[in-house]
Protein backbone atom coordinates (compact mmCIF):
# COMPACT_ATOMS: atom_id res chain seq x y z
CA UNK A 1 0.00 0.00 0.00
CA UNK A 2 1.70 3.41 -1.06
CA UNK A 3 1.41 6.44 1.37
CA UNK A 4 -2.03 8.04 1.20
CA UNK A 5 -3.05 11.67 -0.03
CA UNK A 6 -5.65 14.16 0.46
CA UNK A 7 -7.98 14.65 -2.74
CA UNK A 8 -7.02 18.41 -3.99
CA UNK A 9 -10.61 18.27 -5.43
CA UNK A 10 -12.01 17.96 -1.70
CA UNK A 11 -9.40 19.31 0.46
CA UNK A 12 -6.82 22.37 1.03
CA UNK A 13 -3.98 20.59 1.68
CA UNK A 14 -4.31 20.31 5.18
CA UNK A 15 -5.91 18.03 7.26
CA UNK A 16 -8.93 19.77 9.11
CA UNK A 17 -10.26 18.31 12.41
CA UNK A 18 -14.07 19.63 11.51
CA UNK A 19 -14.23 18.85 7.73
CA UNK A 20 -13.78 15.21 6.70
CA UNK A 21 -11.53 14.40 3.59
CA UNK A 22 -11.48 12.03 0.61
CA UNK A 23 -7.90 10.49 0.72
CA UNK A 24 -6.52 8.63 -1.96
CA UNK A 25 -4.47 5.09 -1.52
CA UNK A 26 -3.75 2.22 -3.39
CA UNK A 27 -4.08 -1.96 -2.88
CA UNK A 28 -1.93 -4.19 -4.22
CA UNK A 29 -4.01 -7.33 -5.62
CA UNK A 30 -2.65 -10.28 -7.97
CA UNK A 31 0.64 -8.52 -7.85
CA UNK A 32 -0.94 -5.35 -9.06
CA UNK A 33 -1.64 -1.82 -7.82
CA UNK A 34 -5.16 -0.41 -7.82
CA UNK A 35 -5.94 3.01 -6.63
CA UNK A 36 -9.26 3.98 -4.47
CA UNK A 37 -10.29 6.65 -2.63
CA UNK A 38 -11.77 6.72 0.84
CA UNK A 39 -13.88 9.45 3.00
CA UNK A 40 -12.41 9.95 6.41
CA UNK A 41 -14.68 11.66 8.39
CA UNK A 42 -13.78 15.13 10.59
CA UNK A 43 -11.99 14.06 14.02
CA UNK A 44 -14.62 14.39 15.79
CA UNK A 45 -16.37 11.37 14.38
CA UNK A 46 -13.28 8.88 14.87
CA UNK A 47 -12.72 8.98 19.01
CA UNK A 48 -13.77 5.43 18.85
CA UNK A 49 -14.51 2.75 15.84
CA UNK A 50 -16.42 4.42 13.41
CA UNK A 51 -18.54 3.27 11.17
CA UNK A 52 -17.49 2.34 7.79
CA UNK A 53 -19.17 1.78 4.29
CA UNK A 54 -18.46 0.07 0.98
CA UNK A 55 -19.51 1.55 -1.94
CA UNK A 56 -19.44 -0.23 -5.16
CA UNK A 57 -20.22 1.95 -8.06
CA UNK A 58 -21.57 1.40 -11.52
CA UNK A 59 -20.45 0.64 -15.12
CA UNK A 60 -19.50 3.89 -15.72
CA UNK A 61 -17.19 3.99 -13.17
CA UNK A 62 -14.85 1.43 -14.19
CA UNK A 63 -10.87 2.42 -15.04
CA UNK A 64 -7.84 3.01 -12.85
CA UNK A 65 -8.16 6.90 -12.25
CA UNK A 66 -8.87 5.89 -9.17
CA UNK A 67 -11.56 8.55 -8.61
CA UNK A 68 -14.63 8.49 -10.86
CA UNK A 69 -16.50 5.97 -8.18
CA UNK A 70 -16.59 9.41 -5.98
CA UNK A 71 -18.87 11.15 -8.52
CA UNK A 72 -21.68 9.03 -8.61
CA UNK A 73 -24.57 8.16 -5.91
CA UNK A 74 -22.69 8.25 -2.59
CA UNK A 75 -19.73 10.56 -3.30
CA UNK A 76 -21.51 13.79 -4.00
CA UNK A 77 -23.89 13.28 -1.01
CA UNK A 78 -20.70 12.93 1.34
CA UNK A 79 -18.97 15.40 -0.47
CA UNK A 80 -22.07 17.84 0.23
CA UNK A 81 -21.93 16.72 4.17
CA UNK A 82 -18.17 16.65 4.36
CA UNK A 83 -18.31 18.48 7.92
CA UNK A 84 -21.24 16.16 9.28
CA UNK A 85 -21.27 13.02 7.71
CA UNK A 86 -20.00 10.32 10.38
CA UNK A 87 -18.62 7.31 8.76
CA UNK A 88 -15.55 6.06 6.98
CA UNK A 89 -16.60 5.75 2.97
CA UNK A 90 -14.59 2.91 0.99
CA UNK A 91 -15.01 3.52 -3.03
CA UNK A 92 -13.02 0.91 -4.57
CA UNK A 93 -13.14 0.87 -8.65
CA UNK A 94 -13.48 -2.13 -10.49
CA UNK A 95 -10.83 -2.65 -13.62
CA UNK A 96 -12.13 -1.82 -17.03
CA UNK A 97 -14.16 -4.74 -18.37
CA UNK A 98 -15.28 -6.42 -15.31
CA UNK A 99 -18.42 -5.83 -12.77
CA UNK A 100 -17.95 -7.01 -8.84
CA UNK A 101 -16.85 -10.43 -9.50
CA UNK A 102 -12.74 -12.21 -9.45
CA UNK A 103 -10.33 -9.37 -9.12
CA UNK A 104 -12.72 -6.62 -8.94
CA UNK A 105 -14.16 -8.40 -5.58
CA UNK A 106 -10.71 -8.86 -4.33
CA UNK A 107 -9.88 -5.38 -4.52
CA UNK A 108 -13.15 -4.61 -2.67
CA UNK A 109 -12.30 -6.82 -0.16
CA UNK A 110 -8.54 -5.81 0.10
CA UNK A 111 -9.84 -1.92 -0.29
CA UNK A 112 -11.98 -2.32 2.92
CA UNK A 113 -9.64 -3.91 4.97
CA UNK A 114 -6.85 -1.23 4.05
CA UNK A 115 -9.21 1.93 4.98
CA UNK A 116 -10.93 -0.41 8.32
CA UNK A 117 -7.24 -0.67 9.48
CA UNK A 118 -5.83 2.94 8.69
CA UNK A 119 -8.64 4.90 10.30
CA UNK A 120 -10.18 2.63 12.92
CA UNK A 121 -13.25 1.26 10.85
CA UNK A 122 -15.40 -0.65 13.41
CA UNK A 123 -15.87 -4.09 12.54
CA UNK A 124 -19.65 -4.43 14.00
CA UNK A 125 -21.00 -1.33 12.05
CA UNK A 126 -19.77 -2.02 8.48
CA UNK A 127 -21.96 -1.59 5.96
CA UNK A 128 -21.93 -2.22 1.94
CA UNK A 129 -23.93 -0.49 -0.35
CA UNK A 130 -23.76 -0.17 -4.80
CA UNK A 131 -25.45 1.24 -7.91
CA UNK A 132 -26.55 -0.78 -10.72
CA UNK A 133 -23.48 -2.97 -11.42
CA UNK A 134 -22.49 -2.00 -7.88
CA UNK A 135 -25.94 -3.42 -7.07
CA UNK A 136 -25.47 -6.69 -8.14
CA UNK A 137 -21.88 -6.51 -6.52
CA UNK A 138 -23.84 -5.67 -3.13
CA UNK A 139 -25.43 -9.23 -3.32
CA UNK A 140 -22.09 -10.64 -4.95
CA UNK A 141 -20.09 -9.43 -1.83
CA UNK A 142 -23.05 -10.26 0.66
CA UNK A 143 -22.89 -13.94 -0.69
CA UNK A 144 -19.10 -14.59 0.02
CA UNK A 145 -18.53 -12.85 2.80
CA UNK A 146 -22.46 -13.53 5.02
CA UNK A 147 -21.35 -12.42 8.16
CA UNK A 148 -19.02 -9.52 7.10
CA UNK A 149 -21.72 -6.90 6.99
CA UNK A 150 -24.19 -5.40 9.40
CA UNK A 151 -26.53 -4.32 6.99
CA UNK A 152 -27.05 -3.94 3.16
CA UNK A 153 -28.45 -1.57 0.65
CA UNK A 154 -28.50 -2.25 -3.03
CA UNK A 155 -30.02 0.23 -5.40
CA UNK A 156 -31.09 -0.46 -8.80
CA UNK A 157 -29.63 -4.01 -8.93
CA UNK A 158 -30.49 -7.80 -9.48
CA UNK A 159 -29.44 -11.41 -9.43
CA UNK A 160 -29.92 -12.39 -13.29
CA UNK A 161 -28.56 -10.62 -16.44
CA UNK A 162 -30.83 -7.51 -17.76
CA UNK A 163 -31.09 -7.43 -21.50
CA UNK A 164 -28.03 -4.84 -22.01
CA UNK A 165 -25.71 -6.54 -20.14
CA UNK A 166 -25.41 -10.34 -20.31
CA UNK A 167 -22.22 -10.95 -17.74
CA UNK A 168 -24.04 -9.25 -15.40
CA UNK A 169 -25.29 -11.73 -12.61
CA UNK A 170 -24.41 -13.06 -9.25
CA UNK A 171 -22.50 -15.90 -9.48
CA UNK A 172 -23.58 -18.06 -6.16
CA UNK A 173 -26.68 -18.37 -7.43
CA UNK A 174 -26.34 -19.16 -10.76
CA UNK A 175 -28.02 -22.66 -11.28
CA UNK A 176 -30.46 -21.67 -8.85
CA UNK A 177 -33.82 -22.59 -9.71
CA UNK A 178 -35.23 -19.64 -7.81
CA UNK A 179 -32.51 -16.92 -7.37
CA UNK A 180 -34.22 -14.34 -5.25
CA UNK A 181 -36.05 -17.35 -2.67
CA UNK A 182 -31.69 -18.53 -2.40
CA UNK A 183 -30.67 -15.40 -1.68
CA UNK A 184 -33.31 -14.93 0.90
CA UNK A 185 -32.58 -17.82 2.34
CA UNK A 186 -29.12 -16.99 2.78
CA UNK A 187 -29.41 -13.30 4.38
CA UNK A 188 -32.45 -13.25 5.74
CA UNK A 189 -31.09 -12.13 9.39
CA UNK A 190 -29.02 -9.59 7.82
CA UNK A 191 -30.64 -5.85 7.86
CA UNK A 192 -31.40 -5.08 4.23
CA UNK A 193 -32.66 -1.84 2.44
CA UNK A 194 -33.16 -1.84 -1.20
CA UNK A 195 -34.04 0.88 -3.81
CA UNK A 196 -35.42 1.19 -7.42
CA UNK A 197 -36.77 3.20 -10.04
CA UNK A 198 -40.34 2.24 -11.19
CA UNK A 199 -39.91 3.60 -14.68
CA UNK A 200 -35.84 1.93 -14.92
CA UNK A 201 -35.52 -0.09 -18.37
CA UNK A 202 -31.01 -0.94 -17.70
CA UNK A 203 -32.11 -3.18 -15.16
CA UNK A 204 -36.21 -3.91 -14.40
CA UNK A 205 -37.94 -2.82 -11.27
CA UNK A 206 -39.22 -6.61 -10.88
CA UNK A 207 -35.36 -7.71 -9.80
CA UNK A 208 -36.07 -5.81 -6.84
CA UNK A 209 -38.97 -6.51 -6.28
CA UNK A 210 -38.86 -10.54 -6.16
CA UNK A 211 -36.33 -10.28 -3.82
CA UNK A 212 -38.10 -8.10 -1.83
CA UNK A 213 -40.67 -10.48 -1.70
CA UNK A 214 -38.62 -13.74 -1.43
CA UNK A 215 -36.74 -11.56 1.94
CA UNK A 216 -40.71 -11.04 2.84
CA UNK A 217 -41.62 -14.76 2.47
CA UNK A 218 -38.35 -16.19 4.05
CA UNK A 219 -39.25 -14.03 7.11
CA UNK A 220 -36.36 -11.50 7.05
CA UNK A 221 -35.31 -9.84 10.38
CA UNK A 222 -35.41 -6.37 8.72
CA UNK A 223 -36.33 -5.94 5.01
CA UNK A 224 -37.17 -2.73 3.23
CA UNK A 225 -37.91 -1.51 -0.42
CA UNK A 226 -38.37 1.51 -1.35
CA UNK A 227 -39.42 2.27 -4.79
CA UNK A 228 -39.39 6.16 -6.88
CA UNK A 229 -42.62 5.68 -9.07
CA UNK A 230 -41.09 8.30 -11.77
CA UNK A 231 -37.18 7.51 -11.35
CA UNK A 232 -35.62 5.61 -14.56
CA UNK A 233 -32.28 3.86 -13.97
CA UNK A 234 -30.76 6.54 -11.47
CA UNK A 235 -32.49 5.85 -8.65
CA UNK A 236 -29.28 6.31 -6.40
CA UNK A 237 -29.59 10.11 -5.98
CA UNK A 238 -33.09 9.85 -4.42
CA UNK A 239 -32.16 7.20 -2.32
CA UNK A 240 -28.96 8.25 -1.27
CA UNK A 241 -29.40 12.27 -1.36
CA UNK A 242 -33.55 12.07 -0.78
CA UNK A 243 -34.05 9.58 1.66
CA UNK A 244 -32.71 10.76 4.99
CA UNK A 245 -34.45 8.29 7.17
CA UNK A 246 -32.09 5.76 5.32
CA UNK A 247 -29.01 7.17 7.24
CA UNK A 248 -30.89 7.20 10.47
CA UNK A 249 -31.49 3.91 10.24
CA UNK A 250 -28.12 2.30 8.98
CA UNK A 251 -25.81 3.34 11.20
CA UNK A 252 -27.88 2.21 14.18
CA UNK A 253 -27.46 -1.31 13.01
CA UNK A 254 -24.65 -3.64 14.22
CA UNK A 255 -23.46 -6.69 13.35
CA UNK A 256 -25.74 -9.60 15.69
Amino acid sequence: MRDAKPDAAQTSGTEDANIGQFVERSVRVDGADYRYRTFVPAARFRRGPAPTILFLHGTGERGSDGEKPTLVGLGPYVRAHADTFPAIAVFPQAPDGQDWKDTAMRIAFAALDDASRAYGGDIDRTYLTGLSMGGYGTWELALKQPRRFAALVPVCGGLTAPRTERDLYVTPLRGEDDPPAALAQRVKATPIWIFHGGKDDVVPPTQSRTIYAALKNAGAADARYTEFPEANHNSWDPAYSQTPELWTWLFAQRRK
